[in-house]
This record gives C-alpha cells, structure tokens and sequence, in this order.
C-alpha cells in the first residue's frame, strides 16, 4: 500500500506523539523513521462526556497538539506527526491503562467469556504548506494541517479463571495496555477470537493508516 511513496516519506521527518513501544515497533516494522516525541498531555478526559470512539480521537488530537505546539516552539515543524490513543470498551464503559493489579483484576474479570471493542483514534498533522491534505483536513493554529481516523476491532475473550487472572497480572504485562492484557504477547492466550485488525489490538491500526497516508500522497511524485 505504501511502497510507492516510500521514498517520499524516508526522506521526510516523521514524529510519533506517543511513547508506545508498540506503535512504534508497528511503524519501523513497514520500513518508516520514527523519532518518538511522547506527549506529556494528560489523559484525564471526562469519559462521561463521550463515547468511545469521540474519547480516542480527542484524546489522540490533544496529544499530537502539545508536542505539535512543543516542536513549533523550538522552530522545528516536521513533515508528518502521528498520535494515537487506544481503549478498550463494552458497550459505553471504557477502559484504559489499570490503576494498579486490584483494577487489573477487575477489569479482565469483567472482560473475561464477553466480547469487547478495542478502538483506537489516529490523528495525522502536517505543515499548512504542505501539498498533502488537500482532502479533509483542518487547518490548526496556521501552522499546521490535521486530519483524524477512528478504527475499532471486536474481540472475544476466553473465560478466565480467578487464578488465570492472578497469574497473567504476575508477569507485570497487563500494567501499561489499555484492558489490562497485551494481545501480542502472554495475553494472546486469552483471547478466543477477534474481528478487525490486529494490530488495531496492540494499539495501531496499520491497515486503515496506510490507505490514509497513501490517500494524503496519491499524486505527490517528490
């Protein structure tokens, strides 16, 4: 999907406004540069106030916004900043990163023989004077161009015992995924089946992201 415009963006600084390791291993896995730039937003939204697919994206668009704001600061404005934010839902309730292994347990254990929605909002920012983002962007502050995606993935957990939960929150992979549990990893033992993408799961929805960067690219040949 990217492969014609590859040269374009190796060429290009690429930002990503997130301090996940697995987006960024995701990115570098396609053959991208990243240089990480972790946001320092802090996310603590009124989830109240939205629904889950509304919370990603805006969370995700404050989160590109500061270090947007941060680079424009020191008179640095890259070629292309990606952020993301990604939850795990049942029905309108979200769940994020657990406070601690008490809410570990209470999370999996809720999740545990149901299906959940994992969903992740992706928001792409280039410079205003760029040819790209000529389609359904907005501009932001004259500096730069945005444009935003929400991508969800179904996904049916097993039944989980007591003890299959204790033992799992032990190996300390649970404590940094949104729903408490890392598909790519241990966690991956947990889930029965899913529908969508699944990297989508770990946190980046690869697919949907490369049609809109080759959608953002089609025509630009340099």
């Amino acid at each position: 999907m990217l492969q014609p415009f590859m040269h374009i963006l190796n060429a290009q600084r690429i930002v990503l406004a997130s301090g996940s390791p697995r987006r960024k291993l995701i990115l570098e896995n396609i053959g991208l540069n990243i240089e990480v730039m972790p946001s320092t937003f802090e996310e603590n939204l009124d989830k109240a106030k939205y629904t889950p697919p509304d919370y990603v994206v805006q969370t995700a668009m404050f989160k590109t916004q500061e270090v947007a704001e941060r680079l424009s600061q020191s008179g640095m404005v890259p070629d292309l900043i990606i952020g993301a934010d990604t939850v795990v839902s049942q029905g309108n309730e979200i769940f994020e990163k657990p406070r601690d292994k008490k809410d570990a347990v209470r999370i999996l254990s809720q999740l545990s023989n149901c299906s959940h929605t994992v969903y992740t909002g992706v928001v792409l920012y280039v410079p205003s004077t760029s040819l790209l983002m000529s389609k359904g962007s907005t501009a932001l502050n004259g500096a730069y161009r945005c444009t935003s995606f929400v991508e969800s993935t179904s996904v049916h957990m097993a039944h989980l015992s007591q003890d299959v939960i204790n033992a799992y929150i032990e190996t300390g992979e649970s404590m940094d995924k949104a729903g408490a549990y890392g598909i790519q990893a241990i966690g991956g033992t947990l889930v029965e089946k899913i529908n969508g993408d699944y990297f989508n799961v770990m946190g980046f929805p690869l697919a949907r992201f490369a049609k809109e960067i080759a959608s953002l690219y089609e025509g630009v040949t340099n």
